[in-house]
């Protein structure tokens, strides 16, 4: 059994306070926040990264985007603005090798990122 952070969360196996779920999507609450609203959207089978992702993974990749609009919508983000990052592996920031996206916002967001 994948022993993943996130698959455990996907699983249940360790707590999380999700925000919103599907069939194929989970997001959650990010339990070291970088912004006032951080929230971690993953598709719930393992993908380590959009790098690993197959060609034919087209549909999940776009049902974890639409979750994290979801997520946006859902916590009244929407109006304000919000940003989206994915990291991609050890050099661009990526820890827990889970696909994932980052939904911030509740403060000003600068570019590029420090």
């Amino acid at each position: 059994m994948n022993s993943c952070l996130f698959c455990r969360i996907v699983r249940r196996e360790i707590p999380a306070e999700i925000v919103h779920e599907t069939a194929d999507v989970l997001a959650f609450r990010d339990v070291r926040p970088v912004a006032p609203t951080h929230v971690l959207v993953v598709p719930k089978r393992h993908v380590a990264a959009v790098r690993e992702a197959e060609d034919t993974d087209g549909e999940l990749l776009g049902q974890v985007m639409i979750g994290a609009r979801d997520v946006a919508r859902s916590l009244g983000l929407a109006a304000g603005g919000y940003r989206l990052v994915v990291n991609n592996g050890e050099e661009a920031g990526q820890t827990v090798f889970h696909l994932h996206v980052h939904v911030l916002a509740g403060r000003s967001l600068a570019w590029p990122p420090g």
